[in-house]
């Protein structure tokens, strides 16, 4: 068994200590609930140097620590399983009360299409065969945020509390050293660029593919599909993408935000959306479908929202995907235990308004929290229904492969506690180029302009935050 130990630290803002230490550490992460206001963001993790890094490219799995490195294949969710499992030497981890739920254990990025482990899905979309699919680091050390209780903690693992203890102290003086000087907030510095944002198809080619799903839909064969496009525009390489993510939080705060900097990838992301959580066997999942653009008069924010939460195409949109989130967590929750517990419920956020449904359940007594990973990979808010054929047609009409979007962000603790985000809101930077994509749920009653519409309104925020017109003064 690994044991911990915790040290209270001053509380600070998570985003001046990764700026001062971190960001331009390989392989470190920050999962970072950036609108604190939000019910569901409480907490925020940092982690780094991690002891062993686990990747998925090309159908081929690796991993890399300082005492070994395989190369294999196999499903990389049992993978990350089997790996917790060995390094807390089989026997059940050791939790702390108390303390944030995160306490060690896997962080990183699954991407969208790691649905092909499970689903023979057809080859038509371009592929980026230099990204991994998946990269996850396993870490004994974590720096983690409570937002209301105002608290800050360093938590370690080690195989005997001496370990434990001396890792805690090691990372404890490395901390102070940032702590020393670090302002109150991180200074944001403009870029100094406005970038050119190019879509990946015009707006025809754009609405043409709606219409053939909606053709689909009226032949029988789905209910449902999602469909994204692409923006794309060059950087220059001394653009600092940690300090734009700053400005993004300040800007379109998220309770699911988090930077992830693994080097050949770096993920930004100001998800608003819980994929799947897991914490004592219990099971949630918050699915979105339904989305407006919120106004700056009171009165008439107010109205949008009424009118979506009234709104019979939204709710016939997001209660499809409930009753697939329903159909997936069953496959590996408790008979009887899955409900949902809030239907369309609207929920407001720094730039839309959306319709969020709750779904629960829980687990299996032999069930993982990976096991339920696997089986609900990727989330149907970001597929349609029935999912497999929702993909397929996805593969067909999409240009290119999504990658990191639409997959998932997530941290994996050593005892089975789990949150994921769906990662929508997401840039993804890799070889010079800054990447965005935006994407809704298509029905029988879409319009195909509105459609079109709602991606332009949900990619808005991530695309002028890069303006250098844009106010960069501190973030809260």
């Amino acid at each position: 068994m690994k044991e911990i130990h915790s040290h209270t630290l001053d509380y600070h803002n998570p985003l001046s200590l990764y700026s001062a230490g971190l960001k331009n550490r390989k392989y470190s992460q920050i999962l970072h609930s950036s609108d604190t206001e939000h019910n569901l963001g409480r907490y925020s993790f940092i982690v780094y140097d991690p002891i062993e890094i686990i990747k998925y490219q090309n159908g081929k799995i690796s991993i890399e620590s300082e005492n070994e490195n395989l190369n294999f294949t196999g499903n990389p969710f049992m993978v990350i399983k089997d790996r917790l499992e060995i390094l807390c030497n089989s026997e059940p981890a050791e939790t702390k009360e108390n303390i944030p739920p995160f306490q060690g254990g896997a962080v990183g990025f699954f991407g969208y299409d790691l649905a092909r482990i499970n689903e023979d899905l057809p080859k038509i979309a371009q592929y980026d065969h230099q990204t991994p699919e998946m990269i996850i680091g396993i870490y004994d050390k974590v720096i983690a945020y409570d937002h209301i209780e105002q608290k800050c903690w360093i938590i370690t693992r080690g195989n005997s509390s001496a370990q434990a203890k001396n890792l805690k102290n090691k990372t404890l003086e490395e901390i102070n050293l940032w702590l020393r000087d670090i302002p109150k907030y991180p200074t944001i510095i403009n870029n100094n660029i406005s970038l050119s944002w190019k879509q990946e198809e015009s707006k025809q080619e754009y609405i043409e593919k709606i219409k053939k799903i909606i053709d689909y839909i009226y032949d029988g064969e789905i209910f449902q599909a999602n469909l994204s496009q692409k923006f794309t525009s060059e950087i220059t390489p001394n653009f600092d993408s940690f300090m734009h993510y700053c400005h993004l939080c300040n800007i379109n705060p998220a309770p699911f935000s988090a930077y992830l900097n693994f080097d050949e990838i770096i993920i930004s992301s100001a998800s608003p959306e819980r994929f799947l959580f897991v914490h004592n066997n219990n099971v949630e999942t918050r699915p979105i479908k339904g989305t407006r653009k919120r106004a700056k008069n009171f009165m008439q924010d107010h109205e949008i929202a009424e009118e979506l939460r009234r709104n019979s195409k939204d709710r016939a949109e997001n209660a499809m995907i409930v009753d697939l989130m329903r159909n997936d967590i069953s496959k590996i929750c408790n008979d009887h235990s899955v409900e949902t517990t809030k239907l369309c419920a609207v929920e407001t956020f720094a730039t839309v308004h959306h319709l969020v449904s709750t779904v629960k359940g829980r687990l299996r007594g032999n069930m993982h929290a990976l096991d339920l990973l696997d089986a609900c990979f990727p989330g149907g808010s970001i597929t349609g229904a029935p999912k497999i054929r929702a993909m397929e047609i996805i593969e067909e009409l999409e240009t290119s492969r999504r990658n990191s979007y639409c997959g998932s962000i997530a941290y994996i603790g050593f005892d089975g506690t789990m949150d994921t985000n769906i990662a929508i809101r997401t840039i993804s930077y890799s070889k010079n180029e800054a990447s965005i994509r935006a994407g809704g749920g298509i029905i029988a009653k879409s319009n195909p302009e509105n459609e079109y519409q709602e991606t332009l309104d949900k990619a808005d925020a991530m695309l002028k935050s890069f303006s250098p017109d844009e106010n960069l003064e501190k973030t809260a």
